[in-house]
């Protein structure tokens, strides 16, 4: 992996605070959606914390995990 990602990936995910209430930071992942590059970046991490292993399943929790989840799985 390129050195940097994961510090442009962090800077991808933006803040959105006090949202759906006061005292939550909510996580807006739209700008690592939106940019085909990054996306494809935030996959490959998430292959390589997979490979040497058996894995039979990947489970995607809630909206962001069908997301994620089914790019892994393919």
């Amino acid at each position: 992996m390129a050195p940097g990602i994961v510090e442009q990936l962090r800077a991808a995910v933006r803040d959105v605070p006090d949202f759906p209430k006061k005292g939550i930071v909510f996580k807006d992942i739209t700008p690592v959606l939106n940019d085909p590059v990054v996306f494809r970046a935030s996959i490959d991490l998430f292959l390589e914390r997979c490979r040497g292993r058996e894995v039979d399943k990947i489970v995607g929790i809630d909206a962001r995990g069908f997301l994620f989840g089914s790019a892994v799985a393919y």
